[in-house]
């Protein structure tokens, strides 16, 4: 006998069908035979009836009778489906949609496809493999099974179209059963896309981005406000030089701050956060930057202010960042001069200039001024205005030499939130640099080498150009280059030391001549005091004759 089961829907979203076979009699067989033939014979009589209806029934009656079909249809099949089409509203963008969809069937579907493809993403830093077109499987949720389609449709016209994918519509169909639409629609859905999302975010490529000229923004050509490379900066806290203990504490923050979307929201803040990196050149300022990003897995935007005309630029090039992202302004004491000082002082000379020259001047063309017109405010609303809150998770970073010739308003406390000093190598940053350049934990010559870095100020960068073996004799020799590291320092406190001499020197020098001077301008003083008393006395003696 036969026994019947139902499996999933096929193709057309239909219940499929499999029998099992038992030990069928002869009677038994022919009957299905007869009935498989009879309905043969309704097939063909059914397409008989469609060929007569195609050539004979007018366009808007078959519409209307199609429409009809497949509602009947939908009565008798108890399975719905859902398209995610890979294009929507905007055709020049790939749905985010379906990119999640993609990444999750890829995650955790995949291993029971047959038909897979390999790929190597754009942003992806991983061999990507995924569920080939035109192949079906399946995923459980909560107990329920749902079937995914991966499927391509040709377009029938014959055009060429400018939008991407325009002759080539790529979608995924999701078949379930409708007692489970609320359960899909509400749960499942939701989870695919936050799934898909973070496998995205774990596979990808971060990059290292940099704003365009604004007269090359054209996203109709694909020249987008940044261009990026792969950022592969190898830094990290472990091999930061800095105090164990300040280390600590700037991990600590971030941690805090990755893990806080909620507690942003719930004190009405927007989710970024500021921090100040200051100190002399040399003292691995961008080298935390790049431990930052590496420690949070973010991308970075670096911003060169030069290059943006107005505040309005400015702002949309914020728009533009992601989430997830540094966005650093490096130097910004250098970057723009936000108090419009410059500009007063051409207007000045200007002015003196035509004070000076009363002569007619012939017309000339108007001087093109191509300084930025990016204003203090600008920045300012750039950092935690309104449009600071659009996206989140952001971090924005601001180095300087100079912390003193900032604005306070640019770097207070919630602009800034935090200010890190960059400070000069001492002995705990130094055993750090040893460790990474010469893999050395403890060492004779570290006392020596901790008492001239208490007395002398030498910034990392240098101290790890004096660990950095450069030839085959100091390669793998340790006393060596602490050796030569030793003798910069007394070089460099030596040299130190004469500046001050020397700088005292000038000082003495500076002030003797001032000193100088004034016994001369006192000396003039005197013989013009002199020159004047004779000419007094004549005039009161031609006044006692009169």
């Amino acid at each position: 006998m036969y026994t019947h089961a139902q499996s999933g829907p096929s193709h057309h979203g239909f219940p499929s069908t499999q029998y099992q076979r038992g030990a069928p009699s002869p009677a038994m067989t022919a009957a299905v035979v007869e009935r498989w033939a009879g309905l043969g014979s309704v097939v063909a009589t059914l397409i008989f009836l469609w060929s007569v209806v195609q050539n004979y029934v007018p366009p808007t009656f078959r519409l209307y009778l199609t429409t009809w079909a497949a509602k009947l249809a939908a009565c008798f099949n108890p399975y719905l489906e859902i398209t995610i089409s890979e294009y929507g509203a905007e055709r020049f963008q790939r749905s985010d949609f379906f990119l999640a969809v993609k990444a999750y069937l890829s995650d955790a579907c995949a291993r029971r496809a047959h038909k897979l493809k390999a790929e190597l993403g754009k942003d992806s830093k991983n061999l990507r493999v995924s569920v080939d077109d035109h192949e079906e499987v399946t995923d459980d949720f909560f107990g329920i099974t749902i079937w995914w389609y991966a499927s391509k449709r040709q377009s029938k016209a014959n055009v060429i179209s400018l939008y991407p994918g325009g002759d080539e519509r790529r979608f995924y169909r999701l078949v379930f059963h409708r007692r489970h639409r609320d359960l899909v629609v509400d749960s499942y859905l939701p989870f695919v896309l936050g799934e898909g999302r973070a496998v995205t975010v774990k596979n990808r490529q971060r990059r290292l981005f940099t704003n365009n000229a604004s007269g090359s923004w054209n996203p109709y050509q694909g020249k987008s406000v940044w261009s990026h490379v792969p950022f592969e900066h190898p830094a990290t806290f472990d091999t930061l030089a800095m105090h164990p203990d300040e280390k600590e504490a700037v991990i600590d923050d971030l941690m805090a701050f990755q893990e806080s979307k909620e507690y942003y929201a719930k004190v009405g803040k927007a989710w970024k956060r500021g921090y100040l990196l200051y100190g002399p050149p040399g003292t691995g300022k961008s080298t935390m930057i790049a431990a930052m990003a590496n420690f949070l897995d973010y991308d970075v935007y670096d911003l060169e202010l030069t290059a943006v005309k107005n505040n309005t630029e400015l702002r949309k090039l914020f728009i533009e960042t992601t989430g997830k992202s540094i966005i650093i302004i490096e130097d910004i004491d250098c970057s723009v001069d936000f108090t419009g000082k410059r500009h007063k002082d051409k207007k000045a000379s200007s002015d003196k200039d035509s004070d000076n020259d009363d002569k007619p001047k012939l017309p000339i063309e108007p001087e093109k001024d191509d300084a930025t017109k990016v204003t203090l405010s600008g920045l300012l609303n750039f950092i935690d205005g309104l449009w600071s809150a659009c996206g989140g998770e952001r971090i924005i970073i601001f180095t300087t030499n100079h912390k003193e010739k900032l604005d306070p308003a640019l770097i207070r406390r919630g602009r800034m939130d935090k200010h890190i000093e960059m400070s000069y190598c001492r002995f705990e940053g130094f055993k750090v640099l040893a460790k990474n350049y010469l893999d050395v934990i403890e060492h004779e010559l570290f006392g020596e080498v901790q008492r001239l870095l208490e007395e002398i100020d030498m910034s990392p960068a240098d101290v790890a150009e004096n660990l950095m073996p450069m030839s085959k004799k100091k390669k793998r020799d340790p006393d060596v280059c602490l050796i030569g590291l030793i003798e910069a320092i007394k070089q460099t406190k030596e040299e130190a030391a004469a500046a001050k001499v020397k700088e005292a020197e000038v000082a003495r020098a500076k002030k003797a001549k001032e000193k100088e001077e004034t016994e001369v301008k006192k000396g003039k003083e005197e013989d013009q005091e002199k020159d004047k008393a004779p000419e007094a006395a004549n005039g009161d003696i031609k006044q006692g004759h009169k």
